[in-house]
């Protein structure tokens, strides 16, 4: 992967800095430099960690591709508003092909590059002493270059639970060292099989499961992240009890219906397991990840996308949910049932917002959907969300009815952070969308596509042109 993937390129130009250390306030960004001398303390290996760090970000919030928002714009969510600009519509109408760029080379190569930087502290780690911080060090990296395989993965491939032959089929390159160890930065090599990478995945987190603290600081991973990425990753795998084992091991509670606001907003951090931080002083107006379903100005809320008609009538009046993630968006005299989530900080509208890679509701829902897979006590667990989230609710579901109970929290609970095209690619369902149109009654344009079948090759999506073109090993998705 030669140009694309290059394993020997230390990427500090973005001089995204976490640490208030001293020290480090007197390096300089730089592109290129010696690992072997640059990676000389605890302080110096945490700076390289939150490196990795910032290429995470990069491509979950980026304006115009975030991993937090296209996965909902390529699913039955959501609808496009024709008062808008009709950004992303490429995603929103399959229409994305190698060469379309935007999210598509943005995931490939921000993921990458966070491996790239997980490696290189990986592959000096013995420049420290034995003893926990080398081993927390390790655990961040280690659960980085899994967490940015595992996206890599479920965007460019099959996931394992969706087909019969999903595992025997192409994922990606994991690309791995151990302490100590180089690669050939101008390789190229070929992708491997989803099984091969999943692996790959798990026994990266597992091992940090094991050196990782408890407790790392603001948008850092810590061990309750670690677990509940593996519950997530089990549950995309088909590991049903060992996605319950997982989960029990996470301490965070459930935020209350009360606390969603402000979880929101920023004004609190009730219920996240994992999320990225925004660095306010430093970052980009660029980066706001609300941007992608709505913008605002002093008389109107421009929204690009609101929820499908038959989605947001789904969701039950008695649900505290509906209050906190819809609101009336009116724009050129039209209302619209727009999505709240992610419009700003307390008092803003300008999408600028933490990311909520993790929470602790979706830790319980994985939870909850392995063991009704196992034949276990599900509806408890499921129980246990719906009694913070409704005023009331009949329940006592059974069979089929409990199953859909599960999807159908899941879908609200997660709506618009990512999840819900990746929840129906690992089930192997289609996308359904509603026919109504975008208008808050129903009224105005309907999708152009409102299916996606399940076995449709969209579903995975392109590798990028440019990396076809560097490496003659690579080959492309079925379908493109």
């Amino acid at each position: 992967m030669k140009n694309n993937i290059k394993l020997l390129v230390l990427l500090f130009s973005f001089g995204f800095f976490l640490s208030c250390d001293d020290e480090l306030n007197d390096l300089q960004p730089f592109t290129q430099g010696n690992p072997e001398t640059f990676f000389n303390s605890v302080a110096a290996f945490q700076n390289g960690v939150d490196g990795a760090y910032r290429q995470l970000w990069n491509y979950y919030s980026s304006t115009g591709s975030g991993l937090q928002g296209i996965p909902d714009i390529l699913s039955d969510n959501v609808i496009i508003a024709q008062t808008g600009r009709r950004s992303n519509s490429d995603y929103y109408n399959y229409r994305y092909v190698p060469a379309t760029g935007g999210a598509i080379d943005l995931y490939w190569s921000e993921a990458y590059e966070a491996v790239n930087v997980a490696n290189l502290v990986i592959a000096q780690i013995d420049n420290l002493a034995d003893g926990p911080e080398k081993n927390n060090i390790l655990g961040q990296a280690l659960a980085i270059r899994a967490w940015a395989h595992f996206d890599l993965v479920r965007v460019y491939a099959k996931i394992p639970t969706q087909s019969a032959d999903a595992n025997a089929s192409l994922g990606v390159v994991y690309l791995k060292v151990e302490d100590g160890d180089t690669e050939d930065p101008f390789a190229e090599p070929a992708r491997e099989t989803v099984a091969s990478n999943y692996a790959e995945i798990i026994g990266d987190l597992e091992r940090a499961s094991l050196l990782i603290d408890s407790d790392n600081g603001q948008g850092r991973l810590n061990a309750d992240g670690v677990y509940g990425l593996l519950s997530r990753v089990y549950l995309y795998n088909g590991e049903y009890q060992k996605v319950v084992n997982a989960a029990n091991e996470v301490s965070v509670p459930l935020a209350t219906a009360e606390e969603l606001e402000g979880l929101y907003t920023d004004a609190n951090e009730a219920g996240i397991v994992v999320k990225l931080a925004i660095n306010t002083s430093t970052e980009s107006s660029g980066n706001n990840v609300g941007v992608l379903y709505s913008q605002s100005n002093s008389t109107s809320t421009i929204s690009e996308y609101v929820f499908d008609f038959d989605y947001f009538n789904s969701i039950d009046e008695n649900d505290l949910r509906k209050d906190v993630i819809s609101f009336v968006g009116i724009n050129q005299d039209n209302q619209y049932n727009a999505i709240s989530k992610f419009l700003g900080e307390t008092g803003q509208v300008n999408g600028r917002v933490d990311v909520k890679v993790m929470r602790a509701a979706e830790v319980l829902l994985n939870k909850a959907e392995a063991q009704f897979e196992l034949g276990q006590d599900a509806l408890s667990t499921l129980n246990e969300l719906r009694d913070l989230r409704y005023v009331s609710y009949s329940g006592g579901e059974t069979g089929s009815a409990l199953e859909d109970a599960i999807q159908f929290e899941r879908r609200v609970e997660l709506s618009f952070e990512g999840h819900r095209f990746f929840d129906l690619k690992r089930r192997g369902e289609p996308v359904m969308r509603s026919t109504m149109g975008d208008v808050i009654d129903g009224t105005g344009t309907p999708p152009d596509f409102p299916t996606l079948a399940a076995d449709n090759f969209r579903f995975q999506l392109p590798i990028p042109i440019a990396e076809i073109n560097a490496n003659q090993n690579m080959v492309q998705n079925p379908g493109y």
